[in-house]
């Protein structure tokens, strides 16, 4: 698993608190206490998906594009999803056993019916939802 909804939930969490207040990439990656360029690789990635913008330049800084209320976390878990959340089996299992030759394929599965569980629990709630508890 990766910690790219993490850090992009912290992210998110962090504009919605500054009210539309520019806040630096600098700013945000002491709170999250990581590189300020793996900061900036998020926020140019959720606002590909238009939860976030920006302002570029001195005094720039970044800023929620719509209402916290409107944006679903399940739809920022996809954004940010790179691989099955309970990872993948890297090697190749020995075709002739019975079990290694099925292995992968029923794996896929439950791994793909686990994240979907998540995906729908996640769709429940709104940054709004996750960010009251800052309050």
């Amino acid at each position: 698993m990766n910690n790219r909804f993490p850090v992009s939930l912290h992210i998110l969490t962090l504009l919605d608190d500054a009210n539309g207040e520019l806040l630096s990439s600098d700013y945000l990656a002491g709170s999250i206490n990581i590189n300020p360029v793996l900061v900036r690789k998020e926020i140019m990635n959720l606002r590909k998906f238009g939860f976030v913008d920006s302002k570029e330049g001195k005094g720039g800084g970044s800023f929620l594009a719509k209402s916290a209320a409107d944006i679903n976390l399940g739809e920022v878990y996809n954004a940010v999803k790179s691989d099955y959340i309970l990872g993948q089996n890297k090697n190749e299992p020995n075709p002739k056993c019975p079990i290694g030759k099925q292995i992968n394929q029923h794996l896929i599965s439950l791994y793909s019916e686990a994240e979907n569980a998540l995906i729908q629990n996640l769709s429940k709630q709104t940054l709004a939802d996750f960010a009251i508890k800052f309050k």
